[in-house]
């Protein structure tokens, strides 16, 4: 198509009504001391594991599960009322055996202050034409 045909579609960069005034402290600091220290812990079991299948099985599987991984992780339902579950990236991760606070603290979107993401606002967000918060029914 000619680019004088095209419509241009830009999503605003801030949107302090919607989204709140942006704060630089919490880009640096994490909301918990332990999440960093969780996060690096997880990170160096990855590494290890990944360093054990390259010297069990060669250079290749590690490769091919990390692939399988990044499919199965951008596998996700459009936004509204029923959120993505990626059980193929739980039960290739493992984590789906886990127990983690959702299963005995209750899942954050059960609760009766929870709010549906509206679709049209999720799938701005999800195709770069808006900015805005993170939201579990697509991430």
């Amino acid at each position: 198509m000619d680019s004088q045909k095209m419509i241009q579609i830009e999503g605003r960069s801030d949107d302090p009504l919607r989204f709140g005034i942006h704060g630089v402290k919490s880009d640096i600091i994490e909301p918990h001391p332990l999440q960093s220290a969780y996060r690096s812990a997880r990170a160096r079991e990855e590494d290890m594991k990944k360093k054990i299948l390259t010297n069990t099985y060669g250079a290749a599987f590690p490769m091919k599960m990390e692939l399988d991984r990044q499919i199965l992780s951008k596998f996700q339902r459009p936004p509204g009322a029923i959120p993505s579950s990626f059980v193929g990236l739980e039960a290739m991760t493992g984590t789906l055996e886990g127990f983690g606070f959702e299963d005995y603290l209750n899942d954050p979107r059960e609760s009766e202050s929870f709010r549906p993401v509206d679709m049209h606002h999720g799938m701005e967000v999800r195709l770069g034409m808006s900015r805005g918060p993170p939201c579990p029914s697509f991430f």
